[in-house]
């Protein structure tokens, strides 16, 4: 028997009502179904659900709704907000004997806690039932839900949640790290600008003119790495570079690279700084003191990367919802721990580069900057400034603004992977 519950709002249930759907289950499967989304099965849908979960064994099922393809689930899919759809069969047994072993009451985090505990989860990646979309914003309006104040306690329960779920498998670390040595080798220039661009040439004089116009008392300078751009940026980078020569204007021999590679060329050609610091060739940097908050950084927090705050805005450096971007849920004790929850640490981000050109960006244009940031707080601390620094400008252009639920899917894939492999790594170092 198959029992079905409808659930007010799934993702964000208390204990309390899960312990509920235990105690009145009692055949061997029960479907939780959101009751705001109107889940229609197809023909046989329920019947497929459990004959998947017979063959696998599987403690919990989901699948593809129609028109909403899913993903698979991996050892990396910490972030609370990964999409099981709308309808998810679980094993009552294993269901029962989780949320027995749950010891605190949560108020929002109890399917979180419940979906972790489970041993195996299979995606059927067949549509079995339609649901209305909840959530009809675009990709680019949607990404910034996690660091959204009124959110807040839900974020202090997720992170609560996942944080024991990494100490129970051997994954947390504790608030212990490597200094790295950041008077070794000191270059000439403290600091470098680095700028991938590929076809920005209506928004990169604008980026390039505000990290030229930063004011410190050390040397700095900015590499744009033109990924043969065809619209008339690399002309126009080579007339504001006759004028200054603080600019280095960098075409790759290389034809494959994505925004990784481009950095990749940056951090390692011979004028890059001590201090790498990013600036993407839409935004603009929100004063003439950000080189010098970040190099200060560096040297008071001794660390070994630098995340700062932005500002949201339009084309024009209008403020625009949602406002600033500053990641407060970052602590110094468990950041590093709560970075495999969320799905980014902020920006703009600096690096140490001597140990960036150890570690290298993967060769992607999307998730990058986490892998290395992911990898860095494994043995390093970041250091945070809670300034806005820069002025993220959005705009038609934008890359991240529509995606396709295709390409949503392959990206949070890839952010998965990139998760797995860090798990993986952090549980054999504490071995």
């Amino acid at each position: 028997m198959t029992a079905i519950k409808l659930i007010d709002n799934v993702r964000l249930m208390s204990t309390e009502a899960l312990r509920q759907v235990a105690a009145d289950a009692d055949g061997e499967y029960v479907m939780l179904c959101s009751a705001a989304v109107d889940v229609v099965f197809g023909e046989g849908a329920v019947l497929r659900f459990c004959q998947v979960a017979d063959m696998t064994g599987a403690d919990m099922v989901y699948s593809d709704a129609f028109g909403h393809p899913l993903i698979d689930f991996q050892m990396g899919a910490l972030r609370d907000d990964f999409d099981f759809g709308q309808a998810m069969l679980f094993r009552v047994s294993s269901l029962k004997a989780a949320v027995a072993a749950m010891s605190v009451d949560r108020q929002f985090a109890a399917l979180y806690e419940l979906r972790l505990a489970m041993g195996s989860k299979v995606h059927i990646n067949e549509p079995l039932y339609t649901a209305r979309e909840l959530d009809t914003r675009k990709s680019g309006e949607k990404q910034f839900d996690y660091v959204d104040p009124r959110n807040r306690a839900v974020q202090i329960e997720m992170e609560e949640v996942c944080t024991d779920y990494l100490k129970k498998i051997g994954a947390y670390l504790a608030p212990a790290f490597k200094e790295p040595d950041l008077g070794a080798d000191a270059p000439e220039v403290t600091a470098t600008v680095v700028i991938p661009v590929l076809n920005r040439v209506r928004t990169v004089g604008d980026a390039v003119a505000s990290a030229l116009a930063q004011k410190a008392d050390f040397k700095f300078n900015v590499i744009v790495v033109d990924n043969h751009s065809t619209d008339g940026t690399g002309e126009l980078l080579e007339a504001i570079a006759a004028k200054d020569d603080r600019l280095i204007h960098v075409i790759p021999e290389r034809t494959d690279l994505g925004i990784g590679g481009c950095w990749n060329a940056a951090v390692n050609h011979p004028k890059c700084g001590l201090y790498a610091v990013q600036l993407d060739s839409d935004d603009v940097y929100s004063g003439p003191d950000t080189l010098e908050k970040v190099v200060a950084a560096f040297r008071e927090q001794k660390c070994a990367m630098v995340i700062g705050a932005y500002q949201m805005t339009d084309v024009n450096m209008q403020p625009i919802p949602p406002g600033v971007i500053d990641h407060r849920e970052w602590t110094d004790e468990n950041g590093r721990n709560n970075a495999l929850r969320v799905n980014g640490l902020g920006a703009p981000r600096a690096f140490y580069v001597p140990l960036l050109r150890q570690i290298g960006f993967p060769n992607t244009s999307y998730g990058e900057d986490y892998a290395v940031g992911l990898r860095i707080c494994r043995e390093y601390r970041i250091g945070r400034i809670w300034d806005v620094l820069y002025n993220c400008r959005r705009w038609d252009g934008n890359s991240d603004a529509a995606l396709s639920q295709d390409k949503v899917n392959r990206n949070n894939l890839y952010k998965d992977r990139i998760r797995t492999w860090e798990l993986q790594a952090r549980i054999a170092m504490n071995r």
